[in-house]
Parts: structure tokens; C-alpha cells; sequence
């Protein structure tokens, strides 16, 4: 198995675990009070849809060339590091 097979496994694992705590966040989201809760709505489908940009992002990095795989790796690292920011973040607010 290739190094950039091992990757996107293991980026698609993070991405996995991603969604898995958007889908708490979620949950504690309709728990809130209806102001917060719109708030808390706005801030998962951003959330979502930065996840669905790292994943298309992912998606080229495996048909990508051998050598341009690599140059695409620090994208997918930066959309997932802001994906991780940004759930910590919304973790933090909805308690």
C-alpha cells in the first residue's frame, strides 16, 4: 500500500470522526434555546460544508499525479485543521 493510499485513509478516518462530532454538536444544538439554536444551525452548515470541501479536496488528491499528491497534502492538512478549530470552537459554545 502506497503512502498516499495510507493518507487519504487516514484523512478520511479524521473526516469520519469530524462528522461524528458535528453530529453531537447537532444534537446539543436542539437542546438550546431557539435563538442560540438558529445560531448553532448556521455554525453546523458551515461546518458541513467546509467538511464537504475537504473531502472534494481529498478526492483529487488520490486521482492526483504521483508527485503532485504531495503538493495537494497541505491543502487537505489546512482544510482539516480549520474543520478542527472550527468544531472546538462550537463545542466550546454550545457546552
Amino acid at each position: 500500500m502506497s503512502t498516499r493510499d495510507n493518507y487519504v485513509r487516514k484523512m478520511h478516518s479524521l473526516l469520519d470522526k469530524g462528522s461524528a462530532e458535528i453530529d453531537v454538536l447537532e444534537a446539543k444544538a436542539e437542546e438550546a434555546e431557539a435563538g442560540a439554536r438558529d445560531e448553532y444551525r448556521k455554525q453546523i452548515a458551515a461546518l458541513r460544508a467546509r467538511q464537504e470541501e475537504a473531502r472534494a479536496k481529498l478526492a483529487s488528491l488520490r486521482v492526483a499525479g504521483e508527485g503532485a499528491w504531495q503538493d495537494l497534502q497541505a491543502g487537505v492538512e489546512m482544510a482539516w485543521e480549520a474543520i478542527g478549530e472550527a468544531i472546538a470552537e462550537a463545542m466550546v459554545k454550545v457546552g
